[in-house]
């Protein structure tokens, strides 16, 4: 599928997914921003959420509500990834970022991770439907 703005309103409004359509208004509100579309996800794929690139996730307050809000949907993102990682703890996904004292992601911490990590999760799924975009992911 080719990069383009309709199709991006496609994958939206053919996904079930709360959070597919909460990043695919991220892509289209930045969309007239960027001359070179791949750079909408390069950007974030790149730099990660934690360089401030996605100014919606900066401060705790911000990401903690966007972890709770999308919490389900996150943690099967995780499972999905950590199953075809064949990794079988948090540790072995997020390294040394994870803190292991909050194994149950109750703290600001591992909440603020796990946000980034759905969102650019997220991201990088709805990347690999466009051709242009998938040399570089």
């Amino acid at each position: 599928m080719k990069l383009t703005l309709t199709n991006v309103r496609k994958i939206k409004s053919e996904s079930d997914s709360k959070l597919t359509k909460h990043v695919c208004n991220y892509v289209i509100d930045k969309w007239h921003d960027y001359d070179d579309k791949i750079n909408i996800f390069k950007d974030v794929l790149y730099m990660g959420c934690v360089s401030g690139i996605v100014s919606e996730l900066i401060y705790y307050s911000d990401t903690l509500k966007f972890y709770r809000k999308y919490r389900d949907e996150i943690n099967g993102l995780l499972s999905e990834t950590m199953r075809s990682m064949g990794c079988f703890s948090f540790k072995d996904v997020f390294g040394k970022n994870f803190d292991d004292e909050d194994p149950l992601i109750i703290d600001t911490h591992n909440q603020n991770l796990m946000a980034w990590f759905g969102f650019e999760e997220t991201l990088r799924i709805i990347g690999y439907k466009f051709e242009q975009i998938q040399y570089y992911i």
